[in-house]
């Protein structure tokens, strides 16, 4: 009998365990192949093609230009990095965050092994092969180096309009059924400036 309550509360967990995971945003990078009336199809980065429920009331973001000349000291960041087999930590692309976004590490998909980054800059350096940026993050703080291959964007106010077959976009969605998502984020590019995380 006890055997059986703790296989139930197990069975239970995982199911728990599951609902939340289902849950959970997942990032998808592609470009536009086609706009409905509330959907997109996109054809991802990885070679799919998936549709994408736009619901209403969704605000749109576009992309614009973003420099280290805008960069400056107290500005929040967000700075997805990875490390170099010599040991630095370098940056694949910076965009400026709100305020109010938590701060912190954590894994990020953008490419393997790289790392999401929420910090407010602390101080900034020049260097030979690019610019240095110390990150505070609450907890601690981290130095990467910003190079002339780092991708650097930010989001700017959008609508509907800006969702054109062709742009670039980046989609924080929820898994639905089959290989259906739904926006809980848009961002697509404009004027040949592409969302960069």
């Amino acid at each position: 009998m006890m055997f059986k309550k703790l296989a139930l509360g197990a069975a239970l967990v995982l199911a728990s365990a599951g609902a939340f995971a289902q849950q959970q945003n997942v990032n998808l990078r592609g470009v536009i192949a086609a706009v409905e009336a509330n959907a997109l199809s996109v054809r991802t980065n990885d070679g799919r093609t998936i549709m994408v429920d736009i619901p209403e009331g969704l605000n749109v973001s576009t992309t614009k230009a973003f420099t280290m000349a805008d960069i400056k000291p107290g500005m929040p960041l967000g700075v997805t990095t990875i490390v170099r087999p010599d040991g630095a930590v370098v940056a694949i692309d910076v965009r400026p965050i709100p305020a109010t976004a938590p701060s912190g590490l954590s894994p990020y998909d953008l490419q393997p092994q790289s790392t999401m980054t929420n910090a407010v800059l602390e101080a900034s350096a020049a260097k030979a092969n690019g610019s240095e940026l110390t990150l505070n993050y609450k907890t601690g703080t981290v130095t990467v180096l910003v190079t002339p291959e780092t991708a650097m964007s930010q989001s700017a106010p959008g609508s509907r309009a800006d969702l054109k077959a062709g742009e670039a976009v980046y989609v924080a969605a929820r898994k639905g059924e089959g290989d259906r998502y739904t926006a809980v984020r848009v961002q697509v590019g404009k004027d040949g400036v592409k969302p960069t995380q």
